[in-house]
């Protein structure tokens, strides 16, 4: 028996789960039920004022969709029909960092997008990678804690780093990618964007498919090296949000060409590995991705505040055509968002301009802080009065079934499930010989740091010999380890 004390909630009562929060099965969709896990996102969004708890440091501007490939045959949402021209706002982000920090730290970058439909707004919320640290939402609060500073010396901590991810093994592809030097991009408009989350794309036919969202820039990928960014730091850490809105004013228009890869909706079953695991990427031998359009930055905000640090994203925006997959950690995003909006901006945050679709708004929400903009009678639904009536058709084709106990667990293993496969092919088949060095060399400075622990400095050598044995011993070279 462990000496350990047994986790409890904020009443006192034992957490069911560190690890794990309730699903329909391994699989399956999580439940609202989970007390533990919406408590613990609820709390974690309400940790600070009024900066992001999460993305605080950032900047955007205003964007053009325009779709010039027909992918009807894989959803009927309005903005991704071919020729449609559809406004849209960005912010990009650093993701630990406080409101005041570089913008060139290393750190992975905030994707988000916000499109202005016709059936309202479509937000797709992702980052410079494809994948991600953690993939269930009970641990995303205590992955942030441990990127964030200490509760004692308010100091950032690498030990503290090394601690979760040594932990986490599913944190190993992200941080090879976070140690590449990807982990400092040279601008936003040199880095690619991913929807990263596995979404569900339904035709008018009632048909289902998988996706996943790429933006590939068409500037080129550009990064620093670890000492070019630092240096950065010391002379200019708002660079990034300086050469974006210098960009866009001189008229040179930052773009991306959009690509989809889709997967047959039967596929998921019995594909290789979960493909709604947020660690994973799908092959692109598999899932060829599909050039749909190009997505252009056309004009800077007039003021940051308003526009870029009210801007509300969230991935349960949805529009008919488009719907959520049981990636898991989608599932928690779809509460943590919003709610996380309603208390840092406030309960009708929506009715913000930046916030508010360009189609009409019929709801049945009323008052709060700040409301200016409810419609009036009736309040209430159903009602004889003539009040706006839900369209269910309208959503026809984003069901389909699942089945299983109520359980808390990791997803079901598929036959390639591992946490150490992609990142280990990333290491022999991706990274060029600079890159490898340059990998190297970054995870040998980060875990350099004075507070990491000789003991932590083993498990960094066994977290990367985990990845690939050549990447763990040349990371013990560089830590004074070998032999250990």
């Amino acid at each position: 028996m462990s000496d350990r004390p047994t986790t409890t909630n904020d009443s006192g009562n034992p957490a069911p789960s560190d690890e794990h929060s309730q699903s329909v099965g391994p699989n399956g969709p999580l439940l609202m039920q989970d007390h533990y896990l919406i408590q613990k996102m609820a709390h974690f969004n309400r940790e600070r004022v009024p900066e992001r708890v999460v993305h605080a440091k950032g900047g955007g501007a205003y964007g053009v969709l325009e779709i010039t490939e027909d992918v009807g045959q894989f959803t009927k949402a309005k903005l991704f029909q071919k020729g449609a021209r559809t406004e849209s706002i960005v912010r990009f982000s650093t993701v630990a960092g406080e409101l005041g920090s570089a913008d060139t730290a290393r750190d992975p970058r905030g994707f988000a997008i916000k499109f202005y439909t016709e059936d309202g707004n479509y937000d797709l919320v992702g980052n410079n990678t494809p994948v991600f640290f953690i993939r269930d939402p009970q641990k995303f609060s205590d992955f942030i804690h441990s990127q964030k500073r200490r509760a004692d010396t308010n100091l950032h901590d690498h030990n503290m780093q090394w601690d979760f991810w040594t932990l986490s093994p599913e944190s190993a592809h992200q941080v090879s990618l976070l140690m590449t030097d990807r982990g400092t991009p040279y601008s936003w408009r040199h880095m690619n964007g991913h929807g990263s989350h596995t979404f569900l794309w339904y035709n008018a036919a009632g048909e289902r498919f998988w996706v996943k969202y790429h933006f590939k820039t068409d500037q080129g990928i550009k990064n620093y090296t670890a000492d070019e960014a630092a240096a950065l730091q010391a002379v200019d850490p708002d660079a990034h949000l300086r050469d974006l809105h210098e960009a866009i004013r001189k008229g040179d228009h930052p773009s991306w060409t959009v690509q989809v890869q889709v997967m047959p909706f039967e596929d998921a079953a019995d594909y290789r590995f979960n493909p709604f695991d947020l660690t994973k990427v799908w092959p692109h031998g598999d899932y060829p991705p599909i050039t749909i359009g190009r997505w252009t930055l056309v004009r800077n905000p007039e003021n940051h505040f308003a526009e870029i640090e009210q801007a509300a994203f969230e991935p349960s925006n949805f529009v008919p055509g488009i719907g959520a997959s049981p990636d898991k950690m989608l599932q928690g995003r779809l509460f943590s968002y919003p709610d996380a909006h309603r208390y840092r901006v406030g309960a009708n945050y929506l009715q913000l301009p930046v916030n508010r679709p360009k189609s009409p708004v019929h709801s049945y929400n009323k008052d709060g802080a700040m409301a200016y903009a409810n419609s009036g009678d009736p309040v209430y639904a159903p009602n004889s009065a003539g009040g706006p009536a839900a369209d269910p058709a309208l959503w026809e084709g984003e069901g389909y079934g699942v089945a299983g106990e109520i359980i808390r667990s990791a997803y079901t293993l598929h036959a390639e499930d591992d946490d150490h496969g992609q990142p280990r092919t990333l290491w022999e088949k991706v990274l060029s010989g600079t890159d490898r060095d340059h990998m190297v060399s970054n995870i040998v400075g980060h875990a350099s740091a004075p507070e990491v622990t000789a003991d932590m400095r083993r498990r960094v050598v066994e977290y990367w010999r985990n990845v690939h044995k050549d990447l763990g011993d040349r990371v013990a070279t560089g830590l004074g380890i070998n032999g250990t």
